[in-house]
């Protein structure tokens, strides 16, 4: 039985803290607002995250960050992404060398361009900082519907302790060593989500999601490779994995958030009805400042950025993609 804390307490978080429970392991969640740590002790039910999920009387819960981490054998950063340095930086003087934090929000951070597993490192250069991605709603995780999952660190020895932590009947980890691909799909599948979205609210069908995934896809490895990342980790659970299952699920917020642009909403007007971080905003503008920087070409996430910040219409940027100069699918192979 392992010590464990996982910070922040949204959806994803109490999914987790859930899991862990389930495992057999002792699990602390914290949340900075108090207002939601006195709902969940209240309730034990997070009734906006994850209406009608039960939270066990064992899961200790508390807006104490000092209670929360002290002892523990593994953190978990559950925290929306733009709250990871900020969360990160509290930690400050908390933790021990070689204590293992495990990331599990997906994203870019914004003018700095870093993964957040580097953000991490940064303000606590001595953790030993691992990641968890792939295709898994917080709401399926909770209800204990099957689900397969990587986790990401730098070395074999840390990566399958937690794929033990992790792992169960229900819940498949695969690791890897490959951090840097996986961040980049986890933070850019959901500005695919958000074009998938887009067309769906303006009404285009089957093959135009299908279209946006496998250029999409295509996209993300472009930048990948040229950044360092595996192609084998993009086009496995952690890259097309999560793309497949946030462009075509609507407990994605990333797609929802595409839905009510593509019926004309402004990028604010669908964040508040969302009522929920769409990490893929940030991510779109931080993967097209990327795709600038190493001179790689993204066109879909380009008009993504065009739409968002530029207030492009959606239908002209569709048709735009869709008149590009004409080239072969795979320019890498040659004609005999």
């Amino acid at each position: 039985m392992a010590e464990i804390s996982v910070l922040g307490a949204g959806s994803w978080g109490i999914a987790l803290g859930l899991l862990l429970h389930k495992n057999g392991h002792r699990v602390t969640m914290w949340s900075a607002l108090e207002s939601e740590v006195n709902m969940l002790l209240t309730e034990r039910e997070h009734k906006i995250g994850l209406p009608g999920i039960k939270i066990p009387q064992e899961i200790a819960i508390t807006s104490d960050l000092d209670e929360a981490v002290s002892g523990k054998d593994v953190i978990v950063m559950a925290v929306a992404s733009k709250f990871v340095r900020a969360t990160a930086h509290r930690l400050q003087g908390k933790i021990s060398k070689g204590q293992i934090i495990v990331n599990v929000a997906k994203g870019i951070e914004d003018k700095t361009l870093m993964r957040l597993s580097e953000v991490i490192g940064e303000e606590l250069p001595e953790a030993d900082v691992a990641i968890l991605s792939g295709p898994s709603h917080a709401e399926e995780v909770g209800n204990g519907m099957p689900t397969a999952i990587v986790v990401g660190a730098k070395t074999q020895e840390t990566a399958e302790y937690l794929q033990n932590i992790f792992a169960n009947d229900v819940f498949r980890v695969y690791t890897s060593s490959d951090v840097l691909g996986m961040e980049l799909g986890a933070a850019f599948k959901n500005v695919i989500a958000l074009a998938a979205g887009i067309a769906d609210g303006l009404g285009y069908g089957d093959n135009t999601k299908a279209a946006l995934i496998t250029r999409g896809i295509k996209e993300i490895a472009r930048l990948g490779e040229a950044m360092g990342a595996k192609p084998a980790t993009i086009y496995g659970l952690s890259g097309i994995g999560d793309l497949i299952v946030t462009c075509a699920s609507m407990h994605s917020r990333n797609r929802r958030a595409g839905i009510l642009i593509g019926q004309g909403r402004t990028m604010e007007e669908a964040v508040k009805e969302v009522n929920m971080v769409v990490e893929g905003i940030v991510s779109a503008r931080a993967a097209t400042d990327l795709a600038h920087k190493y001179n790689v070409e993204m066109p879909i996430t380009e008009k993504v950025s065009e739409v968002l910040f530029n207030n492009a219409d959606a239908k002209n940027a569709v048709y735009d993609l869709m008149l590009r100069d004409k080239i072969s699918e795979h320019e890498e192979m040659p004609w005999e």
